[in-house]
């Protein structure tokens, strides 16, 4: 099965990257496929690529992980 994922610029990956190693906390927008949009408040901890998609981990306020898939993330700004 082909995946529909859509890679994303090199210069918004180097950014993640650069949030990453700055431990910064980010607000992220992101599609839900099927569901609503999301909002929420995420500490971003690893990029991963896995069957040519590429993944933000991330952890919630309540420390949970969650894994985004980086073409479905509308915005991401440090805060």
């Amino acid at each position: 099965m082909m995946s529909d994922y859509r890679p994303i610029s090199c210069a918004l990956y180097a950014q993640f990257e650069h949030w990453i190693i700055h431990r910064r906390t980010l607000r992220v927008a992101w599609r839900v496929p099927g569901r609503i949009n999301r909002l929420e408040q995420l500490k971003p901890l690893d990029l991963q690529t896995r069957n040519h998609e590429e993944y933000l981990i991330a952890r919630r306020r309540n420390g949970e992980t969650v894994e985004l898939r980086l073409d479905r993330i509308m915005r991401a700004e440090p805060i």
